[in-house]
């Protein structure tokens, strides 16, 4: 493969990555307006969060076996004229329940470009350039919830937050025609693969059963709903409670992917002296510390801007060391069932994170006390599982490499 090659083939697996993180984050900012022009709270314009979330959960699932049945490229293209009308109806929208209901559709059209992108690497990078290609991707979906509210935080305050879902359908048209025209073939389709549900649900049943998947899945995903927590929590808190305005927020939540991101990759040099499952320990100690200190200042209204701020920041940090070891774990025991293990951790990591900031839409009004709460809660509940679950894991599988779990991505 030749580097300009290369180079094309990443830009373009790397803007199907980027589409999902940019769909979360970039409106964020717009939570205020939304809610005046609909008339309605931002709690409420939250739920578009969940709905969205939901999407990609059920969308996972449903991707998985399309793109192994009819190839790659045909539920792609299917997959994003759905996202590109679905942003222009998010323009046009005149009620909250269309623009939560709209929300979904967008989810389930963006997740073609996210599970594609997936199945795309491993068709087309040899071997042992996978690990390489999936930092670079990684890198990509590090940065997207960087820039995105920066970005979106202009656009509201200069140009209303209607023009962001137009941006977002502009952006799929863009990643719709070059990865029509710029990617290959790399999967012939395959009519053995059945669509029925029986046999579909059965492969997921199987992997369902293998106790390290659900220990690890399980605690991960349950720790992982904090995040999903303070992403939709975050617009109440930073803009309804704290008073800060569109651009100054989308430089928080900036600051705030920093520490997730920064941890994520400090957690490859640890990996070198500690194991996956000490560090899996050694994350979820320090959060749920971290998480209690917050819950006992926050009902003591000990809590101002810049408190709130840093207890975040140490709170994701913990979870960019945690979420990338219990995913390898999870992964670990399957070389053959790797496409139905990795779509049902997704869619079990996805579908907690719905339920989380369901709840933060129903409870969060004008204190952090309850975001803090299901925060703490979720990191607790994620350590107890944890330390059950280790018990039924009779022969465990190891991570050697981080290419092991990647391949069967």
């Amino acid at each position: 493969m030749t580097t300009k090659k290369y180079i094309k083939l990443i830009l373009i697996l790397g803007s199907l990555t980027a589409l999902g993180p940019f769909s979360i984050d970039m409106y964020l900012p717009g939570f205020s307006g939304i809610a005046r022009d609909l008339h309605t709270t931002v709690a409420k314009v939250s739920m578009s969060l969940s709905s969205y979330f939901i999407g990609i959960s059920a969308g996972q699932l449903l991707y998985g076996p399309l793109l192994d049945r009819f190839g790659r490229k045909k539920p792609l293209f299917i997959g994003l004229m759905v996202y590109i009308l679905a942003s222009l109806g998010c323009v046009y929208v005149a009620d909250i329940d269309s623009f939560i209901f709209l929300r979904f559709i967008q989810a389930i059209g963006s997740c073609a470009a996210t599970v594609a992108s997936v199945a795309m690497v491993r068709d087309l990078f040899p071997v042992k350039d996978i690990p390489k290609v999936f930092s670079l991707l990684m890198l990509v979906l590090g940065l997207s919830p960087m820039l995105a509210p920066t970005i979106g935080g202009y656009v509201t305050e200069d140009f209303g937050w209607h023009i962001i879902f137009l941006i977002l359908m502009c952006m799929g048209i863009a990643i719709l025609i070059a990865s029509q025209i710029g990617l290959p073939n790399s999967y012939k389709p395959d009519t053995s693969i059945s669509l029925k549900p029986k046999p579909i649900i059965s492969n997921f049943i199987l992997v369902l059963k293998e106790p390290q998947f659900y220990t690890y899945a399980f605690t991960g995903a349950i720790a992982f709903s904090g995040l999903f927590s303070y992403v939709a929590a975050s617009p109440i808190v930073f803009m309804d409670i704290y008073h800060v305005d569109a651009k100054t927020y989308g430089w928080i939540f900036a600051f705030m992917s920093v520490g997730f991101i920064g941890s994520s990759q400090l957690n490859s040099l640890l990996l070198k002296k500690f194991s996956s499952e000490q560090m899996i320990f050694g994350s979820l100690i320090t959060q749920s510390i971290v998480s209690i200190v917050f819950l006992v200042l926050s009902l003591k209204n000990l809590l101002g801007l810049y408190e709130t701020i840093g207890l975040l920041f140490l709170f994701l940090s913990c979870l960019g060391i945690s979420n990338p070891n219990t995913a390898g774990l999870t992964m670990a025991p399957f070389a053959k069932n790797a496409g139905s293990a990795s779509a049902l951790m997704g869619a079990i990591q996805l579908g907690l994170g719905a339920l989380a900031s369901f709840a933060i839409g129903v409870f969060v009004k004008d204190s952090v006390t309850p975001m803090v709460a299901i925060m703490t809660v979720t990191t607790i509940t994620a350590f107890i599982i944890l330390n059950i679950g280790k018990r039924f894991i009779t022969q465990k599988i190891e991570v050697i490499e981080s290419d092991d779990i990647m391949i069967g991505h």
